[in-house]
């Protein structure tokens, strides 16, 4: 375990990692980015486990892998014992790779079936020069079999991946990647593809092997209940960017952000006197990466959201759309009536227009639902006016909340006060 006055092995600031996407059948069409990591910072104490979670699609691993610099960062930097490597080429990295290593999530995939265990394992032994020698390198691999817990390690070393257990393959996993001795270490959800039954014992190992070698792990997983059982510090991810971050335990007593109190009110409690607990949980599914909503990008989902939050157009349209299908049928068409068919809406940050609307019907009714308070996107409608050619709803400025202290964490939510972003890097 680390101290909190241990210096950082790795600082990352203000990190981004984008991919273009190219528009059209064939390509054309222009071209946008999916902000996979957008504007990340935080730091990895020596001999700290620090969690990152998130649901699927967060961009947990594309961060992992860009802190290791298998892909390569847009912007920021990434400070391995306090030299910036975000710009090193691969020539430069390749002194580096023995001490950064990866465990990948899903053993099948990750171990070369063409290769004994022995030739697996002992493959980056190879590559970085570190034995000379089949001898030498069948010494070393099997002095790693025996510390993940594979003895005799002589009944292993020339068997294939195919002739050993799903637990057995992901400690050999884990036994190519600390063959090196690194330094520091991404497990990618190193338990995901495990049956219940070893997940514990794998979890042991890799807090076992962290204390007797030294080493500091960025420890990825989708489940907060993981991360409390290995992690000294947790980060949590939504949609490329760090709603919260700080000490495990105070994420667990007293979780600042909306998006961290749903993750913990989504994990199922053993105690039966809670089942009717009052749970936060998020609506909707997560939005697309190449398109993020505005302010907060948590907030077409949260519970908590308020007028500052982001409110856009795009949200009024998805509030009627889920509206209309549980209202009933008349209910429908005389509100369809009014607005128009949806599709033919304009669309924008600050508004919608509604230019074939039924103006006498469409302003009364959207004043109604927003004095009903019918719906959190209500909170962020300025006003609901008419033009010569439409009716037109208006937003409020949603800044894009930056991180600040809140007691032991820092907590990205304008719930806690409102700190914007750089305007530069509230969207792009």
């Amino acid at each position: 375990m680390t101290t909190p006055q241990a210096q950082p092995l790795l600082q990352v600031e203000d990190l981004s990692t984008f991919f273009p996407v190219r528009g059209g059948l064939f390509g054309g069409g222009g071209s946008a980015v999916v902000r996979a990591v957008d504007n990340i910072s935080f730091d990895i104490r020596p001999g700290e486990v620090f969690g990152l979670v998130g649901e699927s699609g967060s961009g947990k691993t594309t961060l992992g892998r860009t802190l290791l610099k298998l892909v390569d960062p847009t912007a920021g930097a990434i400070r391995y014992k306090g030299t910036d490597i975000a710009g090193y080429t691969e020539r430069q990295m390749r002194p580096l790779r023995r001490e950064l290593a990866l465990i990948f999530q899903d053993p099948n995939a990750s171990l070369n079936p063409a290769m004994t265990i022995v030739q697996g394992v002992g493959h980056p032994l190879r590559i970085h020069g570190i034995t000379s020698s089949r001898a030498q390198t069948r010494s070393r691999v099997a002095e790693m079999l025996e510390r993940v817990g594979l003895s005799p390690a002589e009944t292993f070393l020339d068997k294939y991946p195919e002739d050993v257990s799903g637990g057995q393959k992901q400690r050999l996993v884990i036994a190519r990647a600390l063959i090196t001795e690194p330094a520091f270490v991404v497990a990618d959800e190193p338990v995901a593809a495990l049956d219940m039954s070893v997940r514990a014992r794998v979890l042991q190992l890799m807090l076992d092997l962290q204390r007797d070698l030294g080493l500091t792990y960025l420890f990825i997983t989708h489940d907060l209940a993981t991360a409390r059982f290995v992690c000294d510090r947790i980060g949590i991810l939504y949609l490329g960017s760090l709603v919260e971050w700080g000490p495990a335990r105070q994420l667990f007593d007293d979780p600042q952000h909306p998006y961290t109190r749903s993750l913990l009110d989504a994990i199922p409690l053993p105690d039966p006197r809670r089942r009717h607990r009052d749970k936060q949980l998020p609506t909707g599914e997560m939005p697309d990466a190449l398109n993020p909503p505005a302010g907060c990008r948590f907030h077409p989902r949260c519970p908590a959201a308020f007028e500052v939050c982001g409110w856009e157009g795009a949200d009024l349209i998805d509030f009627l759309e889920d509206r209309w299908t549980v209202v009933d049928e008349p209910t429908f068409e005389r509100e369809l009536a009014a607005t128009g068919p949806l599709d033919s809406a304009e669309v924008a940050r600050d508004e919608v227009r509604f230019p074939k609307a039924d103006h006498g019907a469409l302003v009364p009714l959207l004043r109604g639902l927003r004095d009903e308070e019918a719906g959190r996107v209500f909170t962020g409608v300025t006003d609901v006016t008419t033009d010569a050619d439409a009716v037109v709803v208006r937003f409020g400025e949603g800044p894009a909340p930056a991180l600040q202290p809140v007691q032991s964490v820092q907590v990205a939510c304008h719930l806690h006060g409102v700190v914007e972003q750089p305007s530069d890097l509230s969207r792009g």
